[in-house]
């Protein structure tokens, strides 16, 4: 299944929709202003939250957590050592980790568990300006917390090339 994000322009605490392949919305990316750190909200399209996200206050590199019903979900950082691609890990609190490696400034990126692809991000395929697609390769994967992720890596790489 493929999503459809409209790239953020103004920020955070911009707030804007995740349509499906065949336009219909399926998630609200909210993003929340007026807090200390940048928080966001995945929300269904009732309004329902299915994951919380925001980023570390006190942390030595720029992390973001996921939760879920305010359960620690998973923990995203950059990798260390990347020259030349993104690299970052997702800690997932069952003690997995995901891999997002590829060119997240471009919306050209990967996500993968145990070398699996699990999701392709690109804008390459899509003529809609200022949209990417996250397509959402095995059928088993968690949508929400792939977008959720997707969002996160974009947010950190967006971040880390404002403060150089």
């Amino acid at each position: 299944m493929t999503y459809l994000v409209r790239d953020r322009l103004l920020g955070f605490g911009d707030d804007y929709w995740i349509e499906d392949e065949q336009g219909r919305k399926a998630f609200l990316v909210d993003g929340k202003a007026m807090r200390l750190r940048d928080t966001f909200e995945l929300k269904d399209p009732r309004g329902r939250v299915l994951i919380d996200f925001h980023k570390k206050m006190l942390a030595l590199r720029d992390t973001m957590v996921v939760e879920r019903d305010g359960e620690p979900l998973a923990t995203i950082r950059r990798k260390r050592l990347s020259l030349l691609r993104n690299h970052y890990r997702v800690a997932l609190a069952d003690g997995s980790e995901l891999d997002v490696s590829g060119k997240v400034l471009d919306r050209e990126f990967v996500v993968e568990y145990d070398g699996e692809l699990l999701a392709h991000i690109s804008r390459r395929w899509l003529r809609v300006r200022e949209t990417y697609g996250v397509d959402v390769v095995r059928e088993d994967a968690d949508p929400a917390l792939l977008i959720a992720v997707a969002v996160c890596v974009i947010h950190l790489a967006e971040k880390e090339r404002e403060d150089d």
